[in-house]
């Protein structure tokens, strides 16, 4: 030890005592400024986006205060000197520049992310003009300590123009820096005009038109817009579109709404602004439409629909909230975490899901985040994930989320709004809406049929209750008339007695094959009047005696009628197949390979999408697909071909997959009350009785009569008793145990055959047996003629 070691020690002590007392004040003021940061994260996102706004303003006020005026204070002469020296003799300026900021922040806040790009742009086109400002003063050089020489500087473009100027100009002559400087200044217009190169001219041309006076030519022009009228009506039939698709958004009758730049949703503050799509507040209700039709009987007088206010509106759509920032921050976590370059750039809040946008990075996999299901899952506290690689009509892929705050979807405020309205067809029904809040509507007629299954409680029986209550709204008895089928006789009772059925409700499965027998002879005899007046639809038919141009053959007392639309609804297909399958898929196939063009259109809905309810036959010929949640990946697979409906939250929440659509549309299905469809029912019965056709039905006719049985009925009895109750139909089986020969044999498994007891002969296999043991007594009965 020397004696300097005391010395050391103290200074030694000193120094960690002021390292400590540092340290103290740093993480104070740091737990300060954190708690700070946190409490404003609370605020709503619209208050931190004013106050940007008026701190870039108060800024802006403080700079003119201290450099516009002619007095200044020691603090204002430093500050303006400052400022003249960084942006020269343009530092007037300054201010106003920063006023357009805070005017932007505050005045277009669904326009902040034009807001940075005016930002580049402004910045480029001031740097060009101080550089040229700077070569035309000679191009002065700041010297350290040289008053004159940072004079001449601040009166020139200041640094900023030296900055610019002063390389190219130390290489360049003057004549080739200008124009350069030019570049960069025209750059900064085109970037703040968002006008890229190729479109100059066409800028400069609806400059031209403005300052004439002419006005911007717009697609909407009457002279443009008479002239696509009329090019369209050349090559068209009236009401024929290419290209036409069944389903009718919200997007397509009104103008696309720019997306609002919600700043502060991500955990930092350099992570990119998100955009949300917010729908519109509702339009105004118009009037209801009174149809007056011709009279149906001679009680009757004009048919005045439901007024649309009876039908209750659903809750307001909710705007971006806390929980969708969370689930932000929780996405571009899981993508740092694993290393992808990939970041949400924006979302659509649904009123049942939200579909956040994750666009990725070049040459990035989609396969790196579709693989990342589980873990997403896990990082948003969510099952139900379901992840679109990518969203149709965009380059990102698309993570749908369940809301925790759900928006109610009623039937009254799709079928009240404007694209509803925009449409009087009387097969349009209302389905809901999608994850973008977009209005959801559907033409049955374009359908042309429709099949409906999902789980217990998934919304199945609300859906069927939301598309007759549509028809009820919007179509008179003589427009569309309606066949219901409801085997459980508890789902549609509410509607017995209506004026658009033309026969009671067909609660026995039986009658319900028979009903479907009676509507493929109702086809085949619209198809005989198309056929013989020589039209191809059943609207071109009815337009033509309507407007009186079909006259009956001569010596013929029939008087032409318009044909309705004829509407079959089966609420469970399970049923039917259960007792007369193949009764019932012969008639469904047959309806649905025809009947489009007759107006007879078919929807079928199930709980059971299983193979045996929902055959191949079936699904080739009903093209649209509405599918709500199930159980299992194989039910989504038997309903829409693909998986999705495994991954659906139930309460409505469904895949529409429209005909002719490769991908399905995810909508929340609106919601009608029993209370609402009660008073629906009650006026449309007030307007007028049903009038019931009594061949609907009816048991059909059969080919061969009971004389042909003469005087085996006993031993045809006996045959059925056999065959029925061992399952197995078998001419040499007949031959032994009734011990008769094969002749007899075989006229009994005829006599059997045509009494649809046993299928064709299949060579030597058994035959097919379509009775059931607990339909033995029956069968019995009814080949006794009793």
């Amino acid at each position: 030890m020397t004696h300097q070691d005391p010395i050391t020690w103290v200074f030694t002590m000193i120094g960690k005592l002021i390292v400590g007392l540092w340290m103290l004040v740093a993480n104070g003021l740091g737990a300060a400024a954190r708690a700070l940061g946190n409490q404003a994260r609370e605020l709503d996102p619209a208050h931190r986006r004013d106050g940007v706004g008026l701190a870039w303003l108060a800024v802006a006020i403080v700079l003119a205060a201290m450099t516009w005026r002619t007095t200044k204070g020691d603090v204002a002469g430093f500050v303006s000197t400052v400022e003249s020296a960084i942006f020269g003799s343009l530092a007037w300026a300054v201010p106003l520049l920063l006023g357009l900021l805070a005017w932007r922040y505050l005045r277009h806040p669904d326009q902040n992310a034009d807001t940075g790009r005016m930002i580049i742009g402004w910045a480029a086109l001031l740097a060009g003009v101080l550089g040229i400002v700077h070569v035309a003063n000679g191009t002065p050089y700041p010297s350290g300590g040289n008053n004159d020489t940072m004079e001449r500087v601040s009166q020139a473009g200041g640094m900023v123009g030296f900055i610019v100027s002063a390389p190219p100009m130390s290489i360049l002559p003057a004549f080739v820096t200008i124009p350069l400087l030019l570049i960069l200044s025209v750059f900064g217009v085109l970037v703040i005009t968002a006008t890229p190169v190729h479109r100059i001219p066409e800028r400069l041309a609806e400059l031209r038109h403005m300052l004439l006076d002419r006005g911007t030519p717009q697609p909407g022009d009457p002279v443009r817009r008479s002239r696509t009228k009329k090019k369209e009506g050349q090559d068209l039939p009236d009401g024929v579109k290419p290209y036409d698709s069944p389903v009718i958004k919200e997007d397509d009758k009104r103008a696309d709404h720019s997306p609002e730049i919600v700043p502060g949703l991500t955990a930092d503050d350099d992570d990119p602004p998100v955009k949300v799509s917010k729908p519109e507040p509702p339009e105004p209700t118009p009037a209801p439409r009174k149809v007056e039709q011709l009279v149906l009987s001679p009680q009757a007088g004009p048919y005045i629909l439901p007024d649309l206010q009876s039908l209750k509106g659903g809750s307001a759509p909710k705007p971006a909230t806390k929980a969708n920032s969370v689930v932000v921050n929780a996405l571009t976590s899981v993508m740092e975490q694993f290393a992808i370059d990939a970041q949400v750039i924006g979302f659509t809040r649904g009123p049942t899901v939200t579909r956040y946008e994750i666009e990725l990075g070049p040459a990035v996999k989609v396969e790196k985040v579709t693989a990342l299901t589980k873990n997403i899952a896990y990082a948003v506290k969510s099952a139900d994930v379901r992840i679109l690689s990518p969203i149709p009509g965009k380059s990102a892929i698309g993570v749908e989320i369940p809301n925790a705050d759900k928006d109610l979807v009623s039937l009254g405020d799709v079928l009240r709004s404007q694209v509803a309205q925009a449409d009087h067809h009387p097969m349009i029904v209302g389905l809901g809406k999608d994850v973008e809040g977009r209005t959801i509507v559907a033409n049955l007629a374009k359908m042309p049929h429709l099949l409906i299954a999902g789980a217990t409680g998934a919304g199945k029986s609300v859906c069927v209750n939301g598309l007759i209550t549509s028809i009820l709204m919007r179509s008179t008895p003589d427009e569309v008339r309606m066949v219901l089928v409801d085997p459980k006789r508890v789902e549609l009772s509410v509607y017995e007695g209506i004026p658009h059925l033309i026969t009671p409700i067909i609660t026995n499965p039986k009658k319900a094959a028979e009903a479907l027998e009676w509507v493929v002879g109702e086809m085949d005899r619209r198809y005989d009047d198309l056929a013989a007046s020589g039209f191809r639809h059943v609207d071109e038919f009815n337009k033509a005696v309507k407007a009186g141009k079909l006259q009956p053959p001569p010596g013929s007392e029939r008087v032409y009628q318009p044909y309705p639309y004829l509407l079959v609804i089966v609420d469970e297909l399970a049923d039917l197949m259960m007792v007369a399958p193949r009764d019932v898929e012969d008639s469904i196939v047959r309806i649905t390979q025809l009947a489009r063009a007759a107006g007879i259109h078919l929807v079928i809905a199930t709980q059971r999408p299983s193979v045996d309810v929902v055959t191949g036959l079936i699904k080739a010929n009903v093209p649209s697909r509405l599918a709500f949640a199930v159980s299992s990946l194989t039910d989504s697979r038997v309903i829409l071909d693909q998986p999705g409906a495994d991954k659906l939250v139930g309460q409505g929440d469904a895949l529409f997959l429209p005909m002719g659509a490769s991908k399905p549309i995810r909508i929340q299905n609106a919601f009608v009350g029993e209370k609402e469809i009660a008073e629906i029912v009650a006026h449309c019965k007030g307007q007028m009785q049903a009038e019931y056709r009594e061949d609907v039905a009816a048991a059909p006719v059969k080919k061969e009569i009971d004389e042909d049985i003469g005087d085996d009925l006993d031993l045809l009895l006996q045959a059925a008793e056999l065959i029925v109750t061992t399952q197995f139909g078998s001419t040499s089986m007949l031959q032994r145990k009734l011990r008769v020969g094969f002749a007899k044999a075989g006229r009994l498994m005829d006599l059997l055959e045509s009494r649809n007891v046993v299928g064709p002969s299949e060579g030597s296999k058994a035959r097919d047996v379509l009775v059931k043991p607990d339909e033995l007594a029956g069968l019995l009965a009814d080949l006794r003629g009793e």
